[in-house]
């Protein structure tokens, strides 16, 4: 959702930024390899200390180089099947070190099972929703539905941790972790059942 509402807006303010990079001569995996770097030391540096706040602010600084090195392919007309596995499986670590952060965070103060259980589930079904299209990808079909896509997970789970620290209230990213498993849940189910739709049209489900 947030992907297709905001992409255009994006590449527009982002886009001096990409060509400023390719003019110093820099590549775009290079970016996206120092964001995924960014990302994960907010996640896993101040998440696990409880500055939520902090870390938020961290990794939304080097979250939008998932944008920027994708303007750079596009502007320097070649992006390539090398630059977009890098890219998508990177993804998945970022993702992983800011669930973890969570996870880590609230598993290691012993009093709150509850909050490192919602950050674990968001962290299993965010990669079982990526590879759930992926995957599908990989064998001809198509499965880019759902209502919890990458960009909405992020964006709530930062925005909710920023705010849940700042205010000091776990209640708030405990309701929107809970929403993001549930929503992560209804997504690997549309995206089977999407694949499934297709296999059914080619003949390739077993009865």
């Amino acid at each position: 959702m947030l992907n297709r509402l905001l992409r255009a807006v994006v590449t527009k303010i982002l886009g001096p930024v990409a060509h400023l990079f390719l003019r110093l001569g820099i590549s775009p995996d290079v970016v996206t390899i120092v964001g995924t770097i960014g990302v994960s030391a907010g996640a896993l540096v101040f998440f696990p200390r409880g500055e939520l706040w902090v870390g938020a602010l961290v990794i939304t600084a080097f979250v939008f180089s998932d944008t920027i090195d994708g303007i750079m392919a596009r502007q320097s007309g070649q992006p390539t099947k090398w630059g977009a596995y890098l890219d998508s499986t990177l993804d998945r670590v970022g993702d992983a070190a800011i669930f973890g952060g969570l996870v880590i965070y609230y598993a290691s103060r012993g009093d709150n099972s509850v909050m490192a259980g919602l950050a674990l589930a968001c962290l299993i079904l965010g990669s079982v929703v990526s590879y759930a299209r992926a995957r599908a990808e990989g064998l001809g079909f198509t499965a880019s539905v759902g209502i919890a896509e990458r960009a909405d997970r992020l964006v709530a789970v930062l925005a909710a941790a920023f705010f849940a620290d700042l205010f000091d209230s776990t209640l708030l990213l405990g309701a929107v972790l809970a929403l993001l498993a549930v929503a992560s849940a209804v997504t690997v189910l549309q995206r089977i059942l999407t694949v499934r739709s297709q296999a059914l049209a080619t003949g390739e489900v077993n009865h």
